[in-house]
């Protein structure tokens, strides 16, 4: 016959997990009854009562190998699920993170979902000689891209909204869209048009749709493992818009141009 545990805390349960998440630690009896330490020589001391750990434990929260407590994939699912308040399944499968963003009152930081855009995930993978897949230029070049078209409201609707861009006014039926959008999708069109048409499309869809690699490959039937190069090769585009190289300074010597008997004999 099995017995009852008691209800478990989930402020305990979080504050112990939280202690994980920074590293394993050992697990050391204290004179206590009922309560453990832990022990990290790089994150300092914690305790936590015995039943909290059994449990985490027997949940698949926690791992214990030869007296060290490791936090698992499943206890982090579950800690963000906590943190994450009402919204407990987006803060499950979301990982927030600030990007730097620039517009006509400078640049700014905004919160992002890390989890939900390619560039980010392109950006933390290494190539074989450990190189991220993408520069951090590039990642900021499309992150400018997909910022413009979200505030121009470019990104296709299956509803009505009258209040996604609207000023509240309304010219021959049509509702006015406002300044901030209306100058996001300018820089848009700009963008796409100095990039060209042949590579503006791989942008849209993976920088603004949020398209994955091997999903743009099968819908445009492209070699595997081409969207790369391409992405590639349109953010550097993109960025040398963004960011234009300064104008090559010119020197202060005379050229001229003549032949051997140019000049004139006395």
């Amino acid at each position: 016959m099995s017995i009852a545990m008691p209800p478990i805390d989930n402020a305990m349960l979080a504050r112990l997990l939280r202690f994980l998440a920074k590293g394993p630690a050992q697990l050391v009896e204290t004179a206590t009854p009922g309560k453990m330490a832990l022990e990290s020589a790089a994150h300092g001391v914690t305790s936590a009562k015995g039943i909290v750990i059994i449990h985490a434990k027997r949940v698949g929260l926690l791992a214990c190998s030869k007296a060290e407590l490791s936090i698992t994939d499943a206890g982090r699912a579950w800690l963000r699920r906590q943190e994450a308040g009402v919204d407990a399944f987006a803060g499950q499968h979301r990982r927030d993170g600030f990007v730097l963003v620039h517009d006509e009152n400078g640049p700014s930081k905004v919160r992002a979902n890390e989890a939900e855009s390619p560039l980010s995930n392109l950006r933390k993978r290494k190539d074989a000689a450990g190189r991220p897949l993408i520069s951090e230029v590039a990642f900021m070049a499309g992150e400018q891209l997909r910022q413009d078209f979200t505030l121009g409201n470019l990104m296709p609707s299956t509803g009505v909204n009258w209040n996604a861009t609207g000023s509240g006014s309304h010219a021959n039926g049509v509702l006015e869209i406002t300044d901030a959008a209306l100058a996001a999708r300018q820089r848009v069109e700009r963008a796409l048009n100095a990039v060209g048409p042949e590579l503006s499309g791989v942008l849209i869809d993976i920088c603004c749709f949020l398209k994955g690699l091997e999903m743009v490959e099968r819908e445009r039937q492209w070699p595997v493992r081409s969207a790369k190069l391409i992405l590639k090769t349109a953010l550097a585009m993109l960025d040398r818009h963004y960011n234009p190289p300064a104008p090559a300074r010119r020197g202060s010597s005379i050229i001229h141009w003549g032949t051997a008997d140019y000049r004139p004999t006395m």
